[in-house]
This record gives C-alpha cells, structure tokens and sequence, in this order.
C-alpha cells in the first residue's frame, strides 16, 4: 500500500514541475511580453516603464507606451526566435528610436538585453535591459 502511495505522489510532483518548466529564448512569444516592465538605459543611466500590449493591426506583433521621466511615447514591436525589436516614437508617426535585443536565457522571458539606437546605425546607442514587473 505504502508503494502504492509513492508511485501516485512522485506522479503528481513529476506533473507539478513540468507545468513550472521555463521556455527557453527562443520560445517566448507574444503572450509572454504582455504586460508591464522596468527599463534601465546606461551611459548616462534613465530607467522608465513600458506597458506591452497585442497590437490592434498586427496578429503576434506587440504595441504600448513607454513612460522615461517626462515622456510618453508609442512603441511597436516583435518577438522572434529569442529575438526582440521595439520602434519608439514620440508622435506614433515618426520612428525616433529602436530597440534590438535577446531575451535572456534562463529567465523565463521576463529579461531583456540588448541596445537602443536613436540613428538606427548604432552610433548614438545605449545599453538596456528590460525586467518584467
């Protein structure tokens, strides 16, 4: 009886943490990303908010606003592949900014790294990384 009672609660924790497993990079898709997270731009240091939501338009693509101090702009974006690009925009016409990343391996889809560029070249760019609140 008492083996009986083993095989049954090893099979429920097996079940339990296989529903906890972590996706990796390139797994993450649009339904991860929704949300709210912390931006922290380097050289010099400027943190914000970005809300993520699904894009109106664009099935799979992603759309919100982000709050750096007094500014809120629009911004657009995917996800691909552990792959992640935001165009921001200060009049939802005009791109002033981009954004190229890799969701961080190993957590979970909630960290992002990479770099913001205003000329889309690099040149004036800053290091980031974005944390899922």
């Amino acid at each position: 009886m008492k083996a009986a009672w083993f095989i049954v609660l090893a099979a429920c924790a097996q079940a339990a943490s296989a529903q906890n497993v972590c996706p990796r990079s390139s797994e993450i898709q649009q339904a991860q990303m929704l949300g709210t997270w912390r931006v922290e731009l380097e050289r010099p240091a400027a943190t914000g908010t970005l809300v993520l939501e699904k894009h109106a338009l664009y099935a799979g693509s992603l759309s919100g606003t982000m709050e750096r101090g007094a500014e809120k702009l629009r911004v657009a974006g995917d996800v691909e592949d552990g792959e992640f690009t935001l165009e921001e925009s200060s009049d939802g016409v005009h791109i002033a900014a981009t954004w190229l990343g890799e969701v961080v391996e190993g957590s979970c889809g909630r960290e992002i790294r990479g770099t913001w560029s205003t000329d889309g070249e690099g040149k004036d760019a800053r290091d980031f990384v974005l944390r899922k609140q």
